[in-house]
């Protein structure tokens, strides 16, 4: 378990996690948004800017070389979609100076780089950096024309791209390579500046410090101006009249097998608990009916599992088969929601489930970052789930809870990736 204090400063939320388990603080920044096809682009592209160079580091080398004289802190930036919000991450870890007999006041230079970093970028003539954007633009569209080459990602992403076709969910975090060319320095730098004025700014810092420690450097290097924050409703899906199904062909050799299900559940809602062991005993673990059914007893499958999207109300199963496999596979998985929905499971199982749930909630927050995740759901969320409750509200789930939930659950599309020649059989 952890403690959490929290303080709105301006426009900035800051999040401070005591904790005397690590020699190291870990700082956080995360900026949200809503999801929306006319900026994501430029969102992907502004921290992997920002994280090259500052008005004090004017270049990757000197901000790396200035990192390392910080006991080698580390600094890293990510995108992410959590519902339709899209997320960007500022990370950074630095060496707690109680540990290392040194007079320098790390975490308060730490602070002051962050606040460099998000504040005092790298410009030119009022804009950022040419060269910076177009380097960034090439590697924005490599990591995009990437995704072609890893095809469980690339099943995932289509599944989503058409289940939630017209919707801000259907947008990839790094946004559309059509949009790359058409973004420059000046219209980048503006849309920067927006960013600042008009997103939801969360700042955690974990490790052996209190809020009274940081709160003052935090006000004096964060002045961001008090906004009005919002909660993204989720858009709603029309209901369909049958199941989506959609096959595309490639030089494949594996074929990937995605469905979507609509679980009309977030974690907003009562009986998220119960969703979440419903979906555990269905496929998200080793002992999961698909896993077990699908890949293990039929060896249909080079992998099958299932997975919830929290925030969206959403679940996907995967699996690698053979493309001759196509038919046999689909019939198992649907045989497996349907012992689900008739209760087919037994208390073993559900105890089991449990305890993994369990498990894997405690090895999260025994990690940093995993207690920063955990507390960020509640930011997305209207609902405040604090994690004992979380773990309480598990162990109270019923096997009716669990048949009750099974209801709600709609298969809404499916989505095949085979081989390009031949036919599915």
């Amino acid at each position: 378990m952890f403690r959490e204090e929290v303080k709105t400063i301006g426009g900035l939320r800051l999040h401070v996690i005591p904790t005397k388990k690590y020699k190291t603080n870990t700082l956080v920044l995360k900026m949200k948004a809503p999801l929306c096809e006319r900026d994501v682009t430029m969102r992907a592209l502004i921290p992997y800017v920002l994280q090259n160079a500052t008005e004090r580091h004017p270049s990757m080398k000197a901000l790396r070389t200035y990192l390392d004289e910080l006991y080698g802190a580390t600094l890293q930036v990510d995108l992410a979609k959590k519902g339709e919000n899209h997320i960007i991450t500022i990370r950074m870890d630095v060496a707690n100076e109680k540990f290392l007999g040194t007079t320098s006041p790390l975490l308060r230079e730490a602070l002051t780089l962050f606040s460099d970093i998000l504040f005092r970028p790298l410009t030119e003539q009022g804009e950022f950096s040419v060269a910076i954007v177009e380097q960034e633009k090439r590697a924005l569209k490599q990591k995009i024309q990437s995704l072609f080459d890893d095809k469980m990602r690339y099943a995932q992403h289509r599944l989503i791209e058409e289940m939630y076709k017209g919707s801000p969910y259907a947008l990839d975090v790094h946004g559309k390579l059509s949009d790359i060319d058409i973004i420059d320095a000046k219209r980048l730098y503006k849309h920067y500046e927006h960013m600042l004025k008009h997103d939801e700014i969360d700042l955690y810092i974990v490790g052996d410090v209190a809020l009274t420690d940081v709160e003052h450097d935090v006000v004096e290097r964060f002045p961001l101006e008090a906004r009005s924050l919002c909660s993204t409703e989720t858009t709603t899906l029309t209901k369909r009249t049958s199941v989506q199904e959609v096959i595309e062909k490639q030089h494949v050799k594996q074929g990937k097998l995605h469905l979507g299900y609509r679980t009309n559940t977030t974690y907003n809602d009562a009986d998220y608990d119960a969703l979440q062991v419903w979906n555990g005993i269905f496929g998200g673990f080793a002992h999961s009916k698909l896993f077990m059914n699908v890949r293990e007893k039929a060896s249909l499958a080079y992998y099958a599992a299932s997975r919830i999207e929290s925030h969206q109300g959403m679940m996907m199963v995967m699996a690698g088969i053979e493309p001759s496999n196509y038919e046999r596979a689909l019939e198992i998985i649907h045989a497996q929601a349907e012992a689900m929905r008739n209760g087919q499971f037994s208390d073993e199982e559900i105890i089991q489930t449990k305890a993994v749930i369990r498990n894997q909630l405690l090895e999260t927050v025994d990690t940093a970052r995993g207690m920063i995740e955990i507390s960020y759901h509640n930011v997305i969320a209207t609902r405040q789930r604090p994690l004992d409750e979380w773990l309480e509200a598990i162990e109270k789930v019923t096997y009716e809870d669990i048949v009750r939930i099974g209801e709600k659950i709609e298969l809404d599309t499916i989505y095949f990736l085979t081989e390009k020649e031949g036919e599915k059989k």
